[in-house]
């Protein structure tokens, strides 16, 4: 799936070492804390970017007994994600005049697109009951779980070693699309996000949802106390390809679950089941039971036109010196895809453009759309499909 065709089912890559996620934090922070030019200061609250004039020169934070603390620097890099990082630029008057403004906020930088074009993953699960003894569900006893965290800690593996999303695919919802727009995360047991309401037997789900959805929304500033949370608005099922791209999602799932190779498994549709069968009824669970993916984005995006926040070429944000952002907000549109991987790589560049290094020669590199040969060209000279 991370090579020449995305489509189809397969196992997933997962950011997993010795039976733990490998975090950023753990990947790159950690290994070099002892660095004499790297102070990490833990739970401090950031409240504004200071400048002078309309450049960065530090940030004001406090700490947990609410003491107001000061550091300065040559640059500013923040690394908030696509929630916070908007709020702190609005808060340190860079984004939409006519918001700061009646907030009684100094503009340093009018740049309407801070806080917009926010974007998101949804998904909801399709559950099935389990006819024979193979899902995880044992594992959600209270009474197997000591033996399951004793085999995590000592020997790193068993069930908690593991996040479960061990395959899945991506799929075209119709003909019309020439690349994949819906992903499929499975999972051996029917059980919520946050472990809430399994089923209580054997069961197992496929997580859907479409990843190219048209939805936009925001991250608005409603106070210019830094502590006071922002109005989000994810737009979700607000357009009619997101309603339409929905309720393909749910059919081809239930069209896949429902093949002769799940027949020895298939014990009948838990969620949605019966009640969700006309468009209108489908589109309504997905209301009702759909969450977020954790994936916003896109709120400082890079670009050049009136609504772009961030330079493409060196993530520098528009209309002042000295500040840079470098997380999922200056993606001009989600990816195709869990957002992880491709902001560690966004951090990558990032790290490199701060450092001055010689970027590496693109690579021209084929790729499957719908419609062309099978298999890529491996002869040299033969025509390229596209670029990476």
């Amino acid at each position: 799936m991370n090579s020449y065709r995305q489509e189809g089912f397969a196992a997933f890559d997962r950011t997993l070492r010795r039976g733990r996620r490998l975090s950023a934090a753990r990947a790159y922070l950690h290994p070099v804390l002892r660095r004499k030019n790297l102070t990490v200061r833990c739970r401090a609250f950031v409240t504004r970017v200071l400048f002078r004039g309309n450049r960065a020169v530090g940030v004001e934070y406090s700490l947990a007994g609410g003491r107001v603390r000061r550091v300065h620097a040559g640059e500013v890099v923040l690394s908030g994600g696509a929630i916070n990082s908007p709020q702190l630029l609005q808060l340190s008057g860079i984004g939409d005049a006519a918001v700061l403004s009646p907030l009684g906020i100094d503009v340093v930088a009018d740049l309407p697109g801070v806080g917009q074009n926010l974007q998101d993953h949804l998904e909801a699960y399709i559950q099935y009951a389990c006819t024979q003894p193979v899902s995880i569900a044992p594992g959600m006893r209270w009474y197997n779980q000591p033996r399951i965290g004793a085999e995590w800690l000592f020997l790193r593996r068993g069930l908690g070693a593991t996040n479960h999303f061990e395959a899945g695919g991506f799929v075209r919802s119709n003909d019309e699309v020439a690349y994949p727009n819906l992903m499929f995360h499975f999972l051996p047991v029917a059980v919520r996000y946050d472990g809430t309401r399994p089923t209580g037997n054997h069961g197992y789900q496929v997580h859907i949802g479409p990843m190219y959805s048209d939805a936009r929304g925001s991250v608005t500033l409603r106070s210019a106390d830094p502590r006071v949370h922002p109005e989000l608005r994810f737009n979700y099922l607000s357009t009619r390809q997101d309603r339409r791209e929905w309720v393909e999602a749910v059919r081809i799932a239930r069209d896949i679950l429902s093949q002769p190779a799940f027949d020895a498994y298939n014990g009948g549709e838990l969620s949605p089941g019966p009640g969700a069968r006309t468009d209108d009824e489908i589109l309504a669970w997905v209301a009702r039971d759909a969450e977020t993916a954790l994936h916003p984005s896109c709120t400082a995006t890079m670009g050049t036109g009136p609504m772009a926040v961030t330079d493409p070429a060196s993530l520098r944000v528009h209309g002042v010196a000295g500040l840079r952002v470098v997380d999922a907000s200056v993606l001009p549109y989600v990816t195709n895809g869990n957002i992880y991987a491709p902001v560690m790589m966004l951090a990558e560049k990032g790290a490199d453009l701060i450092l001055g290094n010689t970027p590496l020669a693109p690579l021209h590199l084929p790729f499957y759309r719908h419609g062309d040969p099978d298999r890529p060209p491996s002869t040299p000279g033969a025509p390229r499909t596209g670029r990476s």
